[in-house]
């Protein structure tokens, strides 16, 4: 089952590609880029990691927002209501998910299937905020996980999907309030708790644990299946899932990074004083960049290079934000010159920072 598994995983870019029709653009995500954002406070007491939520550390953390439809407020809103909390501390990065469900069931519980094909609750993380290297985390009703780490988005040609990397001393717990695989009741819900440690997260972050004020690109994504009983058990309907999240995608898509919330941590004691979300105004500028991105895509499919003419992108791009492009026949670098910084982004949607007042080299990030 597992060698199955990696297998399908290894082919799974490119069997999407050949089941796919086949398109000449990229798909690009139709709403505002407006992600969501969460404070994350410390927690200066314990926290056992049951599921239950009985400590009142975390009745103090604030709930995100309902989650919606992955495609945004333009979808009908989800039926049944999901949120989250969050808090840290020097070790770990917590998590609380509650979701409300009459008829609790799940089948995988062999760690690392392909969980999505249960209803399931789901975490990914880019710390960096680049779009490249992230973690992608899928569980279900019976405590069953599937950590992934991925190089890249999926639409990416040299996307890397690790299926057998592991979070090392993850911590997890499922509560059911109601009866599992017991289709002859109704229900209440289940809850999710989960303590990554910084440990592993640190493979991919500028600083971990996080400094007061950083920043961090977070999702989290509930996958929901309609069922209907035959024989006393619970089968899928034949048609697509549900998708409910917490930030929107503007696409049937979690593989796009650059949509996703901005987590913004707290050294202060949840319950205590409040920090105000700071917007980084540079993330206004990679947005830019990432239009360029999405239309050299595009541009490369319809006729098989890239451009240095950004009036072929049909792009309109404020005056002050104008990049330079650099090209090869199978390469393109955009930059934005702004104040003392200078904005990045490759051909394969990598963005990094240099800011030319610092004293010290600094490296793509």
């Amino acid at each position: 089952m597992k060698k199955k598994t990696l297998f399908i995983l290894f082919l799974f870019p490119f069997l999407l590609f050949a089941l796919e029709p086949y398109v000449d653009f990229l798909p690009e995500p139709h709403i505002e880029f407006q992600p969501k954002n969460y404070i994350c406070y410390k927690t200066d007491s314990p926290i056992e990691v049951d599921g239950k939520m009985n400590e009142k550390i975390w009745q103090k953390a604030e709930w995100t927002d309902d989650f919606i439809d992955i495609e945004g407020f333009t979808k009908p809103a989800p039926p049944l209501k999901t949120n989250v909390k969050m808090l840290w501390d020097e070790n770990y990065f917590y998590f609380f998910c509650k979701m409300q469900e009459p008829h609790i069931w799940a089948k995988l519980k062999e760690r690392d299937s392909v969980i999505y094909y249960d209803n399931d609750f789901e975490i990914f993380i880019d710390p960096d905020g680049d779009t490249h290297n992230y973690y992608e985390f899928e569980m279900n009703a019976f405590n069953t996980i599937w950590d992934l780490f991925i190089s890249q988005p999926y639409h990416e040609q040299n996307c890397k999907v690790l299926d057998s990397w592991d979070i090392q001393g993850v911590k997890t717990a499922v509560y059911i309030d109601g009866t599992l695989n017991d289709p002859t009741d109704e229900d209440i819900g289940w809850n999710v708790e989960i303590a990554y440690p910084w440990k592993v997260l640190e493979e991919c972050a500028t600083q971990c644990p996080p400094l007061q004020g950083d920043q961090w690109r977070v999702n989290f994504s509930r996958v929901q299946w309609d069922t209907k009983i035959i024989d006393n058990d619970y089968s899928k309907l034949r048609k697509p899932e549900h998708n409910w999240v917490w930030s929107p995608q503007g696409i049937i898509n979690m593989h796009y990074p650059e949509m996703w919330g901005f987590v913004q941590f707290s050294e202060k004691p949840v319950g205590t004083k409040k920090d105000k979300y700071q917007h980084n105004k540079d993330e206004d500028i990679k947005w830019i960049l990432r239009q360029i991105y999405y239309k050299q895509r595009t541009y490369f499919m319809q006729n098989e290079k890239f451009t240095d003419n950004i009036s072929l992108l049909q792009l309109d791009i404020p005056h002050e934000f104008l990049p330079t492009i650099s090209i090869t026949p199978n390469y393109f670098e955009a930059v934005i010159k702004f104040e003392s910084k200078e904005f990045y982004i490759s051909s394969e949607g990598k963005t990094w920072l240099i800011d030319t007042e610092r004293p010290i080299d600094q490296e793509k990030k």
